[in-house]
């Protein structure tokens, strides 16, 4: 009995000898968000794709909707502190119009420290949207740091502070708690949107919820006049099958392709940082600041919710993401359909570890948008 109890001691003190010493045994890792922006090169001019060439190349120009009466809420950590001026620099370049920009903080006490990657992501999410959906709200809602935590009191805040669409531009590796976090996107009348992620294959949350509408990306090459000329799947567009939700009914059509779970990703948009767009940032990223050519999922996110606004702007019933994302599906129908590729460019070419094809697939999802049809057909939808 007593070398057990001497046993018993010696266990004890070893146990206890890390904090004795001063080092403790390693804490569980922390999820954190990664912004998903890419950033091609920076110029004392604009470089890349403008406002005017993007809304040319996927038919906004011909909308007359401009998303009055919408608020977009654009849910990013850090901030940047220089956005409200980065943004009228970004206006006066491309003749937008003024922006009624709000910059709520999801937290109390001092702000937080610039971080310059979320900084250029602020910009890139902020003037986008705008350019996009002009006469829109933009609510930019801050997150104290990129954690699971801080990041779902913002998305929380902009729920409670008249969103209608929540841009999440940013998305971390799944984990198999994720579904305990499904509440925080099923609020009536407001939609959420995510990037799929910026690393190929694979999938990223909160681009996995079923209740999330989950943006990939594309490669976009235009004529001389601004004019689309193909789309091919970008091979860092994120892309698969969820390995933690169930699949959703709207994916009934394509069971082929995602089996029993959530296929991420639902739609696309340009992404390929080779073929990106302007943003301005007067933020100190990697020593330089001022024009930026960036891309990524990180841009398809916000256009996608800025889309989303201007169809908002019209439509009289208010639904939920999911009755949205099945929407857009439904309008689809299946890849035969004539429906389909009125509203949708099919984009067949292309990989990011899976392979572009008709129809559905795992690098662009249903495809990206004939804007000019696509946002007249989600307005009559219901």
């Amino acid at each position: 009995m007593k070398k057990f109890r001497k046993l018993v001691i010696v266990i004890s003190i070893i146990a206890l000898l890390p904090s004795v010493v001063g080092f403790a045994p390693s804490p569980k890792k922390i999820w954190e968000a990664h912004p998903p922006i890419h950033v091609k090169q920076n110029a004392t001019i604009p470089t890349g794709y403008n406002p005017s060439q993007i809304r040319t190349a996927y038919g906004l120009d011909l909308l007359s909707a401009n998303g009055s009466g919408q608020t977009i809420a654009i849910v990013d950590a850090y901030g940047s502190p220089n956005i409200s001026n980065d943004l009228l620099v970004f206006n006066q370049q491309f003749g937008l119009p003024t922006a009624d920009l709000t910059i709520a903080y999801a937290y109390s006490g001092a702000k937080t420290k610039t971080n310059s990657a979320w900084a250029l992501e602020t910009s890139l999410d902020v003037e986008w949207a705008h350019a996009i959906a002009p006469n829109a709200k933009i609510l930019l809602v801050i997150a104290k740091s990129a954690s699971t935590s801080d990041l779902l009191k913002a998305i929380d805040y902009a729920t409670s502070h008249g969103a209608q669409v929540v841009s999440m531009s940013w998305g971390g590796s799944e984990f198999s708690s994720e579904a305990h976090y499904e509440s925080h996107f099923k609020n009536t009348g407001i939609i959420y949107v995510a990037s799929s992620g910026d690393k190929g294959a694979g999938v990223q949350w909160p681009a996995a919820s079923p209740n999330v509408l989950s943006v990939g990306g594309t490669t976009l090459t235009l004529d001389s006049n601004g004019n689309y000329l193909s789309e091919t799947g970008w091979s860092g567009s994120g892309g698969g099958v969820s390995s933690y939700m169930s699949m959703p009914s709207y994916h009934s059509n394509w069971t082929s392709i995602v089996g029993s779970h959530r296929g991420v990703l639902d739609v696309a948009f340009n992404a390929d940082p080779n073929t990106g767009v302007a943003v301005y940032d007067s933020t100190t990223h990697n020593d330089q600041s001022g024009w930026f050519e960036v891309s990524g999922t990180s841009l398809s996110a916000p256009v996608w919710a800025a889309m989303i606004a201007l169809a908002d702007q019209r439509r009289t019933s208010s639904l939920t993401s999911v009755n949205v994302i099945t929407d857009l599906y439904n309008i689809a129908g299946k890849m035969e359909s004539t429906g389909y590729l009125t509203n949708y460019h099919d984009i067949t070419q292309g990989n990011n570890g899976y392979n572009a094809q008709q129809g559905y697939d795992l690098v662009t999802g249903i495809g990206s948008p004939k804007a000019n049809n696509l946002i007249l057909a989600l307005t009559n939808a219901n």
